[in-house]
């Protein structure tokens, strides 16, 4: 028989259904999502979201936060994963995020924020002088394609998108190749 749960346990579960929820919620509503339906899709009652997230905002501000996946050393072979992974389902808080990034200040900001990460990122593996706007055109480049599949529904991204990364990736090493010494 399993051990009864602690209070900080079942504090800790529900934050995380919450969570869960307003990502969804989010994710299909944008920046309309409610509290109301977060709590109801949590199984909670709406003063509980608030009580854990402190407001709307902010609880939207954590549900639409892109997770840091990228490290330096991998930035070749990532940015296909990437390609691969924008163009198939897309997560809750990803979701979220695009959808309301053009209605929404807090997740213009978000975006804004995770985007410049990964320019900063990719800039930083790159010793040429133009490697900051190299880098902003291909992860400009990444969101356009996710945008374009998944809300302006291009149909031909929906059929044959299992065959654009291997059209976009000599593209994407091409532009972030560093310069050949040309002697």
């Amino acid at each position: 028989m399993p051990e009864p749960l602690t209070r900080a346990e079942r504090r800790a579960a529900s934050a995380a259904r919450i969570l869960d929820a307003a990502q969804v919620e989010f994710g299909e509503h944008g920046a309309r999502a409610t509290i109301r339906g977060i709590a109801r899709r949590a199984g909670v009652d709406p003063s509980l979201v608030l009580q854990h997230y402190g407001s709307k905002d902010e609880l939207f501000a954590l549900a639409v936060r892109p997770v840091s996946e990228l490290a330096e050393d991998e930035v070749p072979e990532h940015l296909r994963d990437v390609l691969d992974a924008r163009l198939q389902d897309l997560p809750a808080s990803t979701r979220a995020l695009i959808r309301s990034m053009l209605t929404s200040p807090e997740a213009a900001a978000v975006m804004r924020d995770y985007l410049q990460e990964r320019v900063d990122v990719l800039a930083g593996t790159s010793t040429r002088d133009d490697a900051e706007l190299r880098a902003a055109i291909v992860v400009s480049s990444i969101l356009g394609l996710t945008i374009a599949r998944h809300f302006v529904g291009l149909e031909v991204l929906d059929r044959r998108a299992a065959d654009v990364p291997d059209l976009v990736e000599p593209w994407l090493a091409a532009l972030l190749a560093e310069p050949t010494d040309t002697r």
